[in-house]
């Protein structure tokens, strides 16, 4: 079983650069590729960046291409999700997942998740 809380969402204004946090316990979170999945009211969990067990490779999507960037500290168990030049459509809940697999879908079977963290942006 792997653990994983979000933490760092809340308010901000456009523009913004907070760096959420996906902190994991259980067993050794290094085996497992890190994916952020937010979701918008209303709207389906999407797909906006995996990070590899090493942190050497990381793909995102289109939509925040360029404006975020996820890294991991395997000593300290965390993935970070650092977001830059925040929009408006960015407000959602933030879950990261822990798979085996590195892929730029959503859901993988023996996926974990966590129980996600707010994000709003304001205009």
């Amino acid at each position: 079983q792997v653990q994983l809380v979000e933490s760092g969402g809340g308010l901000v204004q456009a523009g913004g650069l907070p760096r959420l946090s996906c902190a994991a316990s259980g067993r050794t979170f290094a085996i497992y590729a890190v994916r952020w999945a937010p979701q918008a009211p209303g709207k389906e969990r999407e797909f906006v960046g995996v990070i590899s067990r090493s942190g050497i490779n990381t793909s995102y999507a289109d939509s925040v291409e360029g404006r975020f960037t996820i890294t991991r500290d395997n000593a300290k168990n965390t993935v970070y999700l650092q977001m830059n030049s925040l929009k408006p459509e960015d407000t959602a809940v933030y879950y990261c997942a822990a798979s085996l697999a590195y892929a730029r879908g959503i859901y993988y079977s023996g996926d974990y998740w966590g129980q996600g963290t707010q994000v709003t942006v304001s205009s």
